[in-house]
């Protein structure tokens, strides 16, 4: 089975919501980075966004407040969400695993 895996990346990004038609349209199971484009994708796998801008906000509050950016350290993202979409998963006739499931943020049904 093929399948589609949609990068984080911003040219991406911004046609999200066109590739996850595209992807139904064409019944090919389409995976996300970012939560934002997981409507009419099958799953969506990746940093929790709210999170990932809470932190670099404390970041431009340390610069305004004089510290030098070089000085900071270098994050990567703590917190990570999974969501299915149940309803994509049915019009491909996929059946995703219990495991999988439980692990989910967010079940889309």
């Amino acid at each position: 089975m093929e399948a589609l895996l949609v990068s984080t990346d911003p040219i991406f990004g911004a046609q999200g919501t066109r590739l996850a038609n595209l992807a139904a349209k064409n019944r090919l199971p389409a995976m996300y980075g970012l939560r934002r484009h997981e409507a009419g994708g099958l799953i969506a796998y990746g940093a929790n966004e709210l999170d990932v801008w809470r932190r670099a906000a404390t970041y431009v509050d340390k610069i305004l407040k004089g510290a030098k950016p070089a000085d900071l350290p270098v994050e990567q993202p703590t917190k990570f969400e999974l969501v299915v979409n149940l309803k994509t998963a049915k019009a491909l006739g996929l059946t995703i695993p219990q495991s999988i499931l439980l692990r989910a943020d967010q079940v889309m049904e």
